[in-house]
């Protein structure tokens, strides 16, 4: 077998591996379903997740992660994961949707991106203005410098539909309310998330998703992850950071970040190879929540790889007399 195909071969298999360790942390965030303590669900995820890396085959550094190594037990920014193999970058979100879980709502999921070393954007814990549509459409037929009903029209005509069928997908908060107002105003439709932007920017790219245009600021980190997974799935984005005082942005120059005000480009924020796992822990637009089956439990992943384009989804039936653990 020849060295390429080898590599193949292995880059197909830690694509697996991923999903069992976004799989682990989803039936982990799983057992604090609806009981109102999120950062019980929040800490499950993220022990179970740190636990499951110790069985993949890489040498891996969390750029994305839970927070600096004073802010965070596991899961750390900097924090090495894996058992030995490639030099690989790690971006995560153990549980997108900790308010949602605590609530028993739709669309929390468990997330994990990779890529060789210094392909993701070191993005600081602030703010991220973001835009994302599909694949294809006419490169540049969003920007985050033009105004919403600029994007809107532009969508429209390389979608060869009217505005008013456009559906628009953003987070439910006081600060996206002028955008809202404009996006109504200009006729489209508006699909307001209480929590998971990663979800919704997925939902823009992945045919049946319902929506088609992401808009609006979130977490940066939650932006990276968002990213790996539209360089899997193909489509546009955009994200600008948002710093609150010079302070953030003197950290920020510390983690590489040189302009302030720049707008980043899906490349720009995860570039070169880049895999994306995620299962879901409440069932939502993209994926079931983690069902409980007898001794067991069964849930629902997806899976990508920019290499190939493929996206799989996964189910997995899990017996946990065999497995050692509950829900």
């Amino acid at each position: 077998m020849t060295e390429r195909r080898l590599e193949d071969v292995s880059d197909r298999n830690l694509a697996l591996e991923l999903v069992r360790v976004t799989e682990a942390a989803a039936i982990a965030a799983s057992r604090w379903i609806g009981r109102g303590q999120k950062n019980d669900a929040d800490g499950a995820a993220v022990e179970a997740m740190r636990k499951a890396f110790d069985t993949v085959a890489i040498d891996g550094t969390v750029v994305i992660g839970e927070g600096e190594m004073d802010e965070a037990p596991m899961l750390y920014i900097g924090e090495k994961v894996g058992c030995g193999g490639p030099a690989m970058d790690i971006a995560v979100d153990p549980l997108e949707g900790t308010t949602i879980t605590a609530k028993g709502g739709p669309n929390a999921i468990t997330t994990v991106a990779l890529a060789e070393h210094g392909n993701f954007l070191n993005a600081p814990d602030v703010y991220m203005e973001k835009i994302a549509v599909g694949p294809g459409l006419p490169e540049g037929v969003i920007s985050l410098d033009a105004p919403v009903k600029e994007n809107l029209k532009n969508l429209a005509r390389a979608k060869g539909i009217e505005i008013s069928e456009l559906m628009v997908c953003m987070l439910d908060r006081d600060r996206h309310q002028e955008s809202i107002a404009k996006i109504r105003e200009a006729g489209a439709r508006i699909l307001l998330l209480g929590d998971g932007d990663v979800a919704g920017v997925i939902a823009a790219s992945l045919p049946g998703g319902g929506v088609d245009m992401y808009l609006g600021s979130g977490g940066a980190p939650e932006g990276v992850l968002a990213a790996a997974a539209l360089r899997c799935t193909g489509g546009q984005m955009q994200g600008r950071l948002m710093f609150e005082d010079d302070s953030q942005i003197e950290r920020a120059r510390g983690m590489g970040i040189t302009d302030p005000n720049r707008i980043y480009t899906l490349t720009e924020m995860a570039k070169g190879d880049v895999m994306f796992a995620a299962s879901g822990v409440t069932t939502g637009a993209m994926l079931n929540g983690v069902r409980r089956v007898g001794h067991g439990a069964v849930t629902h992943s997806i899976v990508m790889r920019s290499k190939s384009g493929t996206v799989r989804y996964v189910e997995g039936h899990h017996n946990f007399a065999k497995k050692g653990f509950s829900l």
